[in-house]
């Protein structure tokens, strides 16, 4: 069996998460754990239905009864074309425990009601007249007992899953969907991963904060926001510090190590490049640490870093602003949830309506917009070109050398 060849950007992502250990577990409330990684399994305590029960309200029978009933009817006025009537004898309603149906009776039943023994059929309730239904006991069947079929509108005991079976596996990331199965299968406290320390660093003499006045040589942060606001979207995640860091060896020495005491990852922007200031590589190696790649065949991206300091993990992320938030997404985040042990989400792949007969010698990352059956590429001037960041819906990825309608693998903001 021929084993498939990794890309250069796989290796990467393969190397840094094999030096990575999965965070401790803790036990904390269910009301607490949404957006959270399972860290053990969720096992279905009981069946599920419980019990056989109605998915409509209306009418349990025994169809075979029923249908007796009809026959006999037809047998002795064949020409009447008189409609069936069902006698009434008791209410099923949700929460209660079963009732036993009476032969040649139905029992008026709600949704998520326990079907009675001995019924095997629910008829709608819209299937039926009840004008007299409260006066005379009785409903008329306005269908024909022939449309009715056995078990219809019965929810079985054990038809979503039973007992012992896995509802949810270890490494789910409890979403609304996945609360609702906790909450309905789970004890009142749950094991989680613990949330992952996360320290951001900015480097570089240039950034001044958002909304302060800047002269023409000066630029805003905008990398420490656009970080924080995709690590908000992972809330297994916190962020334990952020700064800015000065362009001079000590500094960020100081700041890494710092960084590095208080966290499990450490996210750098900026000062990994090949410039006379980009001492990151550089403070890395001097603090003792590995440096486990460094420059990969992207576009935007490539001089992205990855490093660890004993059992901490570094990311040098470049800089320029869509580079920084695409390496966030394509590099970090798949490391991240390593450390959650966060089960990968699957690939989104769609065509490219407006494609072009552009390529390059190594991975390039094309800005996009979602268009109806797929995606259309967004007009961009570079790595720096925040403006067309902010019209994308994320970007697609595309191949070295490939171009063409794809489909491509698409990551979305």
């Amino acid at each position: 069996m021929q084993i498939p060849q990794l890309s250069e950007i796989e290796a990467a992502i393969l190397k840094i998460c094999s030096v990575v250990g999965t965070v401790a577990p803790e036990i904390i409330p269910i009301q607490q754990a949404g957006g959270r990684i399972l860290a053990e399994p969720i096992l279905a305590d009981r069946d599920s239905p419980a019990h056989d029960v109605s998915a409509m309200d209306g009418y349990a029978i025994d169809l075979n009864d029923l249908q007796r009933a009809n026959a006999e009817n037809q047998e002795h006025k064949p020409n009447s074309g008189s409609p069936l009537r069902l006698s009434v004898d008791g209410i099923a309603y949700a929460g209660k425990p079963p009732l036993r149906l009476v032969e040649g009776k139905a029992v008026q039943i709600f949704t998520g009601g326990c079907v009675p023994s001995g019924a095997n059929c629910i008829i709608r309730r819209e299937d039926t007249d009840e004008t007299d239904r409260y006066e005379t006991g009785f409903v008329t069947l306005s269908i024909q007992p022939q449309d009715l079929k056995l078990g219809q509108n019965i929810r079985y005991c054990g038809e979503n899953i039973r007992q012992g079976q896995v509802v949810l596996e270890a490494g789910t990331e409890i979403g609304t969907a996945a609360m609702g199965a906790l909450a309905t299968f789970g004890s009142e406290q749950v094991a989680v991963r613990r949330k992952l320390q996360i320290t951001l660093l900015a480097s570089g003499d240039e950034l001044q904060e958002p909304g302060q006045a800047v002269q023409p040589w000066q630029i805003r942060d905008s990398n420490g926001p656009t970080l924080r606001t995709w690590l908000s979207g992972l809330p297994w995640t916190s962020i334990v510090g952020q700064s800015r860091v000065q362009d001079d060896l000590p500094s960020i020495k100081r700041s890494i190590q710092s960084a590095v005491d208080a966290s499990d990852i450490v996210i750098l922007t900026g000062g990994v490049s090949a410039g006379d200031t980009d001492f990151i590589p550089q403070a890395i190696v001097e603090l003792g640490g590995e440096i486990l790649f460094h420059r990969l065949p992207i576009r935007p991206g490539k001089p992205v870093l990855g490093a660890r300091i004993g059992n901490k993990i570094i990311f040098g992320l470049p800089g320029n602003p869509v580079s920084t938030a695409v390496t966030a997404r394509v590099i970090a985040q798949p490391v991240l949830e390593t450390f959650v042990g966060k089960i990968s989400p699957r690939e989104l792949r769609l065509p490219l309506l407006n494609a072009d007969a552009k390529t390059l010698p190594l991975t390039w990352f094309r800005l996009i917009q979602l268009a109806g059956p797929g995606v259309k590429l967004v007009d961009s001037q570079g790595s720096g070109d925040l403006v067309s960041m902010a019209h994308s819906d994320g970007f697609a990825e595309i191949p070295a050398g490939c171009s063409g309608s794809g489909p491509w693998k698409v990551w979305l903001w």
